[in-house]
């Protein structure tokens, strides 16, 4: 065999054809690599995606050992235990099987979604393949032990990264800002620590701050002042919202903020957050208190304010969340609204354990997230298997043969047991890992 060097690769005579000698095998398989019945019965994660088999989203399309099984019987029964969330067949009927169906995801054993844990949380990979990474999947965000989502700590306000999906990042957020490192510290270390372009004294967010000087005072009133994203005057209005800019200044700035306020009937369902004020549509006062009365008639039309709508099951106003779900319902001005609300809400002990879906979303009790998060500490670790005031309390819990929360999950086999950081007596025996 003779062999021709190139410039940036080599190639052999094999066999009368020249082949590379150069080739390097991928790091990671293709993405779909994952498909047909071989790959989807092997055990292994072919695409390296997080999910294997027929947990692959591409055997599910792929492959036929993975598809919807359908019984010559219908069986009409509620898809809310481990064996009818992994058997293959759409038991109530509703269009969706196993991991598809809502009610199965709501149960954590049965491990359709695999973002739940700091390590998962953080890694930049949809782990479950359901669309959303990291802190934008639910499975995070809501993760009963997951910390990296909080944009609250050292750890999380320095790493870049918008953690709690609220738009701000590090000490350009709320919650980080208030914390010592994220003013005097940030402020000195020569770095663009909110990654807004700006460092140190340069950055507005430090105005003031040791050693920033305090920010000069300045009229907004100009196009340029007027959007540059920058309280100038420090009246605590941004822009076209501060009054000086939408209302007093000159005709073009005028002009400049008619053109993007959010206050007319097209402005107001076109889905686009015009003004940049983090409110869409009829979810921006700019329309629910617009001068043009049709947007405001259509705004009326929609929300979520009267007992019909806030007891229709559908989401009237189009923001994710219908019936007493919305804050406009549930926190309404009309007391009867709120009245009739609280007396479905799944939020205290008594709904969170009477084994009704009180509220109608198809979740009861602890596994209805208004329980298992609730804002009462106490609602929320009653819905824990492993429910204890102190770690050797909680390993004795988990350790008792006992189904504690009465979610039909054991000891170690419940997910509150496995993956609470508490619990020792079941790092060995982690469900879904």
């Amino acid at each position: 065999m003779s062999s021709l060097k190139g410039s940036s690769f080599a190639l052999a005579l094999v066999g009368g054809a020249l082949v590379s000698c150069d080739y390097q095998s991928p790091a990671y398989p293709v993405l779909g690599y994952e498909v047909g019945d071989q790959a989807c019965e092997d055990g292994l994660d072919n695409d390296l995606d997080g999910v294997v088999d027929c947990d692959d989203g591409d055997c599910l399309m792929t492959s036929t050992l993975c598809g919807e099984y359908v019984p010559l019987i219908p069986v009409f029964t509620p898809e809310t235990s481990l064996a009818l969330c992994r058997d293959g067949i759409d038991n109530d009927d509703d269009g969706q099987f196993d991991c598809g169906d809502r009610k199965c995801q709501g149960i954590q054993e049965v491990c359709c979604g695999r973002e739940f844990t700091n390590e998962l949380c953080n890694d930049g990979r949809d782990n479950d393949g359901n669309g959303f990474t990291d802190c934008g999947d639910f499975g995070c965000s809501r993760g009963v032990y997951v910390t990296v989502c909080d944009e609250d700590s050292e750890l999380t306000c320095l790493d870049g990264l918008d953690n709690d999906g609220d738009g701000d990042r590090d000490c350009a957020d709320s919650g980080c800002s208030r914390l010592p490192f994220c003013s005097e510290t940030a402020c000195a270390d020569l770095s663009d620590n909110d990654l807004d372009g700006k460092a140190d004294c340069d950055d507005p967010d430090c105005a003031g701050v040791t050693p920033c000087p305090a920010a000069p005072v300045l009229p907004e009133d100009t196009i340029a002042s007027c959007s540059d994203g920058v309280d100038n005057d420090g009246d605590n209005f941004t822009d076209c919202d501060d009054f000086s800019c939408s209302r007093d200044a000159a005709a073009d700035v005028l002009a400049f903020c008619a053109d993007r306020a959010e206050a007319t009937l097209a402005k107001c369902q076109d889905g686009i957050d015009n003004d940049g004020n983090g409110f869409t549509d009829c979810g921006d006062f700019g329309c629910t208190r617009s001068d043009d009365q049709a947007a405001v008639a259509f705004c009326n039309g929609i929300a979520e304010n009267t007992l019909e709508r806030c007891f229709d099951r559908k989401d009237n106003d189009q923001n994710g969340f219908a019936d007493c779900a919305d804050f406009s319902c549930s926190r309404a001005v009309d007391p009867a609204i709120v009245a009739e609300c609280a007396k479905i809400l799944e939020v205290d002990f008594d709904k969170c354990s009477d084994g009704i879906d009180n509220d109608g979303n198809g979740f009861a009790d602890c596994a209805d997230f208004s329980c298992s998060q609730a804002a009462e500490v106490s609602v929320r670790r009653a819905c824990q298997e492993s429910a204890a005031a102190t770690p050797a309390e909680a390993d004795a819990v988990c350790a008792n043969g006992a189904d504690d929360d009465g979610d039909g999950f054991v000891d170690c086999a419940d997910w509150d047991c496995s993956w609470n950081p508490d619990v020792t007596v079941c790092a060995g025996a982690r469900v879904c890992e």
